[in-house]
């Protein structure tokens, strides 16, 4: 246990690499009640919303949801969040847990007095079942049909007789569930989830493994490739960035940087020697400082190690051999696409 954005939080059950192996293969449930979770509603709420997020939220219907991103007036990101429509204008942000305060003041401040805007992070329980085998777990114990629930679609139902928003999300690059529920209820539904999804091979998993499961899949971790000085051009999240849908906070600055060009870009690398790249470490080329790792571990799904950082743009290409400074040593490593992993069927986050 460890703590984080003050909670105490588990790394680990039985292992890091038990635990992300066993969602890769079967299923794993993870206790993510530390996120945060904002309310907003009012006649005038997706307009008011549409002006916060780069995404376009006009394209959402009652109970879709969508991977977007709170921007500030340099274009750097706020926040990388999840906007559920419950019904027309009234949404719910999931925001990442360490933001939850932050990004409920920046969002009041820019919306007061217009639309209705209360940080819920209390009323909120979530739990995350996730991996192949989650739907066949769950559908036994819930009152909605799981197979009319596409990703990034959500339903009110009852999961182990215990009112929940069921949402097709996840974090890990499974098929999956977010169960957001009460939070006096939470530990009943946690153990009767353990209990009923033993025997198709469920296991308990912790932030570890939520860690690796995300980096295998190039997802990006606020705090280490999103942060307020980034913008999501250089993070390789211009797909969600619609510039179309008219003005929102920080897109003339992206306009001006996709016109410019970028100076860096976050890449994916694969070491060729033996080491790990860890968060922070220095990048080179040729002798010449390039840039940084962000993120990076050894893939237990894929036996080497891995790792995100950003460089400069003009050594952003797939192939390209360099080397990351591990312990005042050089090691080689070479620019691969994301993800690094990849699952046959419909990648259950984006």
């Amino acid at each position: 246990m460890v703590e984080f954005a003050g909670w105490e939080m588990p790394v680990q059950y039985s292992g890091v690499i038990p635990e992300h192996l066993a969602v890769r293969s079967k299923a794993g449930l993870f206790d993510v009640s530390h996120m945060g979770e904002i309310e907003i509603a009012g006649d005038a709420a997706l307009d008011a919303c549409q002006n916060l997020t780069a995404n376009d939220l006009g394209r959402l219907r009652a109970s879709q949801a969508q991977y977007n991103l709170l921007l500030n007036d340099a274009g750097g990101v706020v926040d990388d969040v999840i906007f559920y429509c419950l019904e027309p204008n009234r949404f719910m942000v999931c925001v990442n847990a360490a933001n939850a305060e932050k990004d409920f003041a920046w969002i009041h401040e820019r919306i007061a007095g217009r639309v209705a805007a209360e940080n819920a992070s209390d009323r909120y329980a979530q739990l995350a079942l996730q991996g192949p085998s989650a739907a066949e777990i769950l559908q036994p114990l819930a009152s909605v049909e799981l197979d009319s629930l596409k990703p990034f679609h959500s339903a009110f139902a009852d999961v182990c007789a215990i009112p929940c928003l069921v949402a097709r999300t996840g974090y890990t690059g499974e098929d999956g569930f977010e169960l957001y529920c009460d939070p006096e209820r939470a530990e009943r539904l946690w153990t009767d989830l353990l209990l009923a999804g033993e025997p198709a091979g469920l296991v308990p998993a912790g932030l570890g493994a939520r860690d690796t499961l995300r980096l295998e899949k190039g997802y990006p971790l606020y705090g280490h490739e999103l942060d307020e000085t980034t913008t999501p051009l250089e993070a390789g999240l211009d797909w969600v960035v619609k510039l179309s849908k008219g003005s929102f906070i920080g897109r003339e600055v992206l306009l001006r940087q996709k016109a410019e060009g970028l100076r860096r870009k976050l890449i994916g690398l694969e070491l060729i020697d033996p080491g790990i790249a860890r968060s922070g470490y220095r990048l080179f080329k040729d002798g010449r400082e390039i840039g940084r790792v962000t993120s990076g571990t050894r893939s237990p799904s894929l036996g080497r190690s891995i790792a995100m950082g950003y460089i400069s743009a003009d050594q952003a290409f797939a192939g390209n051999d360099i080397e990351v400074e591990i312990r005042a040593k050089p090691a080689r490593a070479r620019v691969v696409p994301v993800p690094f992993y990849r699952r046959q069927t419909l990648d259950a986050r984006y």
